[in-house]
């Protein structure tokens, strides 16, 4: 008789079936505001050389579930390492972020491989091998990518900028030519995405960090349709794959976003109204948040309240506890410890 697999709680919610206690992770919980990290990375060297050293990824991506015992561990990694495929110039200068190699011209834009040398993702694959081996059973696994718009405004810009007006700019002056840029990512995150699931990863996740700089006719081009091209290329081939999209900003889009792009469960800001949330997009998909970063950082009551006010948005439906974006560096871990009792508490 085949031994039972063990129950997931972060799957079960994106199957349809929601859980008494929601599952909990929080969006960049390997990171700065551990010092396991902080001494790991003092040892790496450059940020990206800790990311494609499998040792130390997997090392990265297990300290938070050792530490607090989430629902759900994310492959260290960045959604800059496609463009790292693709050939181009990818650096992280410290306190300064991303730098790469601006593709800010129709005529460099044709200098841009169609075709990413997928041997310099192999260390990311090999970390998901290695983290499935040591995970237990019943904590998910996630994969991720950058949404296309989002990565080709760091492509375009070759940085981040307040509200990524260049590679706006650039969208609405020559759009065949900055669609050329989306494509080649669509087509590479797909197959990059494959590669994850093939890798151990039990969930996806397409962050899209920079949606909600656009207004509706070019969220629905550069951020909703590319997201569909993606989840709609790796169901192809994984017909049951679990993705999770990630609009950041999205508001009242999310609604589209979810029936268009057909993914299984969305994250949503701290911003988000709740009405809109539970009546329009909570009763097709999981939901996933979103606890305001700055709260955790507070603590207290206000974090109490913060966490409750989540809890009754939200936990009636199938929810999955999160950040509404990543975990700030100095946040006090006692406070990470203080939500995780209080989300454990609820007993919906």
């Amino acid at each position: 008789m085949s031994q039972q697999q063990p129950v997931k709680p972060f799957l079960e919610v994106l199957n349809g079936r929601r859980q008494n206690v929601p599952p909990v992770w929080m969006m960049r919980q390997a990171g700065r505001y551990l010092p396991e990290y902080r001494e790991l990375r003092a040892t790496a060297g450059s940020f990206l050389d800790l990311c494609f050293n499998p040792e130390w990824a997997a090392e990265v991506t297990l300290q938070p579930i050792r530490h607090f015992g989430f629902d759900a561990a994310i492959i260290f990694s960045d959604i800059l390492v496609v463009p790292h495929a693709l050939g181009r110039s990818v650096r992280f200068e410290a306190g300064e972020g991303p730098r790469l190699d601006p593709l800010d011209t129709p005529e460099q834009i044709k200098t841009l491989a169609r075709a990413a040398d997928f041997g310099k993702l192999e260390p990311v694959y090999e970390a998901l091998r290695r983290v499935r081996a040591a995970l237990d059973p019943k904590v998910t696994l996630i994969g991720f990518c950058g949404a296309p718009w989002t990565v080709a405004t760091y492509m375009v810009a070759g940085r981040g900028t307040p509200d990524q007006a260049p590679a706006r700019m650039l969208a609405y002056r020559e759009p065949d030519a900055f669609a050329a840029i989306i494509d080649v990512l669509v087509e590479n995150s797909i197959q990059y995405l494959l590669g994850q699931l093939n890798a151990g990863a039990d969930v996806l996740q397409i962050f899209d960090t920079w949606a909600g700089v656009l207004p509706p006719r070019e969220f629905a081009r550069w951020s909703i349709e590319p997201t569909r091209r993606i989840v709609e290329g790796v169901r192809a081939k994984v017909p049951d794959a679990k993705i999770i999209g990630f609009p950041r900003g999205a508001g009242a889009q999310l609604p589209g976003y979810v029936e268009a792009t057909r993914v299984d469960g969305v994250s949503i800001d701290w911003t988000a109204e709740p009405s809109l949330i539970s009546e329009r997009v909570q009763t097709r998909v999981a939901v996933q948040g979103n606890l305001d970063p700055l709260a955790l950082i507070a603590g207290g009551a206000a974090l109490d309240r913060a966490v409750d006010d989540a809890l009754a948005s939200y936990a009636k439906g199938r929810y999955i506890f999160n950040l509404g974006h990543g975990i700030q560096p100095e946040t006090p871990i006692a406070h990470v410890e203080q939500m995780l009792a209080r989300v454990r508490g609820y007993r919906g």
